[in-house]
């Protein structure tokens, strides 16, 4: 068996169970003929045509936790020299100095990857995305205002939204340049500018397609993309990940 990093193994074992509210059902959700829900139905549709992406949404497993970049070869990954440094020292010490460790945010975008739910909700002029990881939330502004010139920088950093057809696309940037992007540790500066694409393909399954685009530390934009899957039926839990971190003094690295 492969060996996770510190940050990973840690992670799976505060990864809580998503089933507080067992079994409840989700309202319009279309139903099979056992009454389950219908995950190949149609992409449901907002009163103006456009797919609604409301709904508690689950990354498919550890893969892109571990490796952002696990879909790509090693020499597709366009690292500065710097950048390539330190995620080759990152990853010789396990992980030992994520930020995960310590009960920090995971940030934009490894957000996406982590093995806990998230909750879309989707209004006129915001979307709210709610993470049950740390009981983090992002705002995605869809009202026509432009990126501040100043940043406070962040974990989650900035976030404005717009359509592009059936995709519902994330501009991020005032992130804090703190960020691990997995627990493999690829790096992501504070001058970043992440772009998420969400298609949602049928009522239970979204592909959420990730532009990196940091100039600082790698020399070209390079693209993901990940594909969580709907939860039905269910609700978000509070998870406090400090309440019983015991395991952030036994991560020594190597």
């Amino acid at each position: 068996m492969k060996k996770l990093p510190g940050a990973s193994v840690l992670l799976v074992a505060l990864a809580p169970l998503h089933a507080q509210w067992l079994n409840y059902p989700t309202k319009g959700a279309p139903r099979t003929k056992d009454g389950k829900p219908d995950m190949s139905a149609p992409t449901p549709r907002t009163k103006d045509g456009k797919p609604d992406i409301t709904g508690i949404w689950l990354a498919n497993g550890l893969k892109y936790l571990i490796n952002i970049a696990a879909d790509l070869k090693p020499d597709e990954v366009p690292f500065q020299p710097w950048a390539a440094a330190l995620y080759k020292e990152r990853r010789e010490n396990l992980g030992r100095d994520d930020p995960n460790n310590l009960c920090l945010p995971s940030g934009t975008p490894e957000k996406d990857a982590v093995t806990s739910p998230f909750k879309i909700l989707q209004f006129p002029g915001e979307m709210l995305i709610l993470y049950e990881s740390r009981t983090i939330y992002r705002q995605v502004f869809t009202d026509g205002r432009t990126m501040p010139k100043d940043f406070q920088p962040s974990w989650q950093g900035f976030s404005t939204g717009h359509w592009d057809g059936d995709d519902f696309v994330v501009e991020t940037a005032g992130l804090n340049g703190k960020i691990w992007m997995d627990t493999n540790g690829h790096p992501l500066s504070e001058a970043a500018r992440v772009t998420e694409r969400y298609r949602r393909r049928d009522f239970g399954h979204m592909d959420i397609q990730i532009t990196i685009d940091d100039p600082k530390a790698y020399t070209k934009p390079w693209t993901i993309t990940e594909n969580p899957h709907l939860l039905a039926d269910t609700e978000l839990m509070e998870y406090v990940c400090e309440e019983n971190n015991k395991d952030a003094l036994h991560i020594v690295g190597k």
